[in-house]
């Protein structure tokens, strides 16, 4: 989907992805997300030793290299290169053969091969604009077999219009003192100035109109999203 009109994914992608000395830090600071629980929803919903897993904004790998143990076939995609250089690394130290690391973003990715079982995304969508959103869900569900899993983690507000303010301010005062063990409040202060959030109400009726039936949706603080979607 490379066009004269279509955004540069990398320019998109936050400068701090791009300095191998935060990604050094990175897991670390993400706080090393447990992927057993979205390996198991995946068992759940028909996933097996034999299936296609893409992971959009793969990062370091947290859910990449543990997918790549459960499933036949994983596609790690990512923009930045000094977060596919870790995640090479560990492919290799690992001797993951099923694990492929490949250059691009929801924009660019072309699957090739049978259609995926499943596509996995965790705090990346939001660096889309909620037009490019939209167009990074409908190549999703092109991309994935009829009945095929969606699961997005991600920062979605969920917050009506009128307390979005107030909601902002309590979230900011929460966040932690030390950005070696979380994101501070500059952090998220950034994060709301620079990238692309949006709110529950805008992104469920992007899923539906994509294509996705919404088979689960929760929420922890009205900010971090987990959503199950499955393709019709």
């Amino acid at each position: 989907m490379e066009r004269d009109w279509t955004p540069d994914e990398l320019a998109h992608a936050g400068p701090e992805h791009l300095d191998p000395g935060f990604v050094s830090r990175f897991d670390r600071k993400q706080g090393h997300p447990d992927p057993a629980g979205d390996l198991d929803l995946l068992r759940s919903h028909g996933l097996s030793a034999d299936s296609v897993v893409v992971d959009l904004g793969a990062g370091t790998g947290q859910f990449a290299v543990p997918a790549a143990r459960a499933f036949g076939r994983v596609v790690a995609v990512e923009v930045s290169p000094a977060m596919r250089d870790v995640l090479r690394e560990r492919a290799a130290a690992e001797g993951l053969a099923t694990l492929e690391c490949v250059r691009g973003g929801f924009l660019t990715y072309e699957h090739s091969g049978p259609p995926a079982d499943a596509v996995f995304t965790r705090h990346a969508l939001h660096q889309l604009p909620d037009f490019w959103k939209v167009l990074a869900l409908h190549r999703i569900a092109g991309m994935l077999r009829p009945g095929g899993i969606l699961r997005i983690h991600d920062l979605v507000y969920d917050v009506p219009a009128q307390r979005i303010e107030e909601f902002v301010e309590s979230w900011l005062e929460d966040a932690p003192e030390d950005p070696a063990t979380g994101y501070t409040r500059e952090d998220l202060a950034e994060h709301i100035r620079t990238e692309h959030s949006t709110f529950r109400w805008l992104l469920e009726p992007m899923l539906t109109a994509t294509g996705f039936e919404i088979a689960d949706a929760s929420f922890r603080g009205s900010v971090y999203a987990s959503y199950t979607c499955v393709r019709r």
